[in-house]
């Protein structure tokens, strides 16, 4: 009993307990990239220093304050949309991002009123912000702008030297952003792209194991079914028969939880006398007339275990659907053919017949035959019905 407790743990773990694929969560790369910001505040030094020789005027102290917080603000905004990136919630909302330029500017305006020329060095942290956070064509409409605004401001200045080296920074700056800004951008698709791929190989695991574990117990519990039917049937009329059945009901649950536990454990046989075997004992326990072939040996090493799933599929389908009086398999070196003279109906060949017999097991059997090169075709007729797979 605590052996089966252990192994239905297992199979519950197996299939409770599947990877999932949370976004990864780097702080210690997200704090050097804030780190990398502050490298290029570098820039924000010659006003720190202007403001600093100017300290005992209102404007010195005011500019340096201003400098400060100016920075600190600068580097708020990366931190933000380098966390928004990392966690794909995208570019920020354009109230959000237009508060945030609209600040940038003003503290900005405040540096160069105070400080001078040297307060134009913020235009270039501006310039970055709206390539940050803006679509590629509102940045460069706010780069012209910024441009425009430096040329005004110098010829306003007669005493400033050239806008040629600040109109510079601005164009570098903002080409290094964007190249930065399009590397996240291509990281965060490939992280997508490994999430999608494995949800997806999740998926197929599960496809895999729920496929696999109705070929496994369909046949198995459909004898078991069957053969608790007819022990219930002979209490009353043989006792010593239906005490037969029912130790014949214990054996098979006893290798249907085999079975399952092999599933799980990835070590599934399945050999074609077996189920020639299986499916004898299936077919007697269903009253129906069996005419199973009497060896294998015309049947290649390759093909054995298709053709084993062939007739487990085709075998537990007659029990289940057909009504039939009679079951022939038929194997050949290349085909295997199941078929039985119950009730059918006028199907295609080549598709799931419509008399309830094109279930998942079918599905399954169409996916193995279908990775050997081999197809899977069912015919159904007035009186019969037939499940044939041909490789080759």
């Amino acid at each position: 009993m605590a052996d089966e407790q252990g192994h239905r743990a297992g199979l519950t773990a197996s299939v409770t307990n599947v990877p999932t694929t949370p976004v990864p969560q780097q702080p210690l790369t997200r704090r050097w990239g804030v780190g990398f910001a502050a490298i290029w505040l570098f820039f924000l030094l010659d006003p720190l220093k202007h403001a600093w020789d100017a300290r005992d005027t209102l404007a010195g102290v005011v500019g340096g304050l201003v400098t400060i917080v100016f920075g600190a603000f600068y580097l708020m905004i990366w931190a933000r949309l380098r966390r928004d990136r990392n966690d794909f919630a995208g570019p920020p909302a354009a109230v959000r991002s237009l508060t945030y330029l609209v600040v940038l500017l003003a503290l900005a305006g405040v540096m160069i009123a105070t400080l001078g020329e040297t307060g134009m060095n913020s235009l270039v942290y501006v310039a970055v912000a709206a390539v940050m956070m803006f679509p590629l064509r509102v940045a460069g409409l706010a780069m012209l702008l910024l441009v425009g605004l430096t040329f005004l401001l110098y010829a306003q200045n007669p005493s400033w030297s050239s806008p040629v080296g600040l109109v510079f920074s601005l164009f570098a700056a903002s080409v290094a952003v964007f190249g930065i800004r399009q590397m996240m951008a291509r990281n965060a698709d490939l992280v997508r792209a490994h999430q999608k791929n494995a949800e997806l190989a999740v998926e197929n695991e599960r496809t895999r194991f729920a496929r696999d574990l109705h070929d496994i117990l369909g046949h198995s519990l459909t004898v078991i079914t069957v053969k608790a039917e007819l022990a219930n049937r002979l209490l009353d009329v043989d006792v010593e028969r239906a005490r037969a059945e029912l130790t014949d009901l214990e054996r098979l649950s006893r290798d249907a939880l085999a079975d399952v536990r092999r599933a799980v454990e990835g070590y599934r046989e399945l050999t074609l006398p077996g189920e020639l075997a299986r499916a004898r004992t299936a077919l007697a326990a269903a009253e129906i007339e069996a005419e199973l072939p009497n060896s294998t040996d015309e049947v290649p090493s390759e093909l054995r275990e298709l053709f084993a799933w062939t007739v487990r599929e085709g075998v537990t389908n007659v029990i289940r659907h057909s009504g039939a009086r009679r079951c022939t398999v038929r194997l050949l070196p290349d085909a295997a053919e199941v078929v039985d003279d119950g009730v059918g109906v006028s199907a295609p060949s080549g598709g799931g017949s419509s008399d309830g017999r094109g279930g998942s097991g079918l599905v399954g059997l169409r996916e193995r035959a279908a990775a050997m090169g081999g197809t899977v075709t069912t015919q159904a007729e007035p009186h019969g019905h037939t499940l044939r797979v041909v490789v080759g």
